[in-house]
């Protein structure tokens, strides 16, 4: 998932943020979902998520980098430090379940 231009506020302070705090809570909501939909708990999705081809896409461009202090990772055909596995695809995920 993006983990770019989250609108957050904070002290009447309104501006765009990101990194794995948004991200994570994005994830925590689609899991949900799919619970919901499947009307029951899926469990630990990692297995599936590494063992099932589709139900991701891949980002192979950007990097994890806060210039100009820390280098970070760059984004890579395939599984990366950066990216991971890549974007959800919460429907092909749905379905595969």
């Amino acid at each position: 998932m993006s983990a770019t231009n989250y609108f957050v506020r904070v002290d009447s302070a309104e501006f765009a943020s990101g990194g794995t705090s948004a991200v994570a809570t994005l994830m925590a909501s689609l899991v949900a979902l799919i619970n919901q939909a499947k009307k029951k708990n899926v469990g630990f999705l990692n297995p599936f998520l590494y063992s099932m081809a589709g139900v991701t896409k891949d980002v192979t461009q950007g990097t994890n980098g806060f210039p100009p202090s820390v280098q970070g990772y760059s984004a890579g055909a395939g599984w990366d430090a950066c990216t991971g596995l890549g974007t959800p695809d919460g429907a092909a995920i749905l379905n595969r379940l």
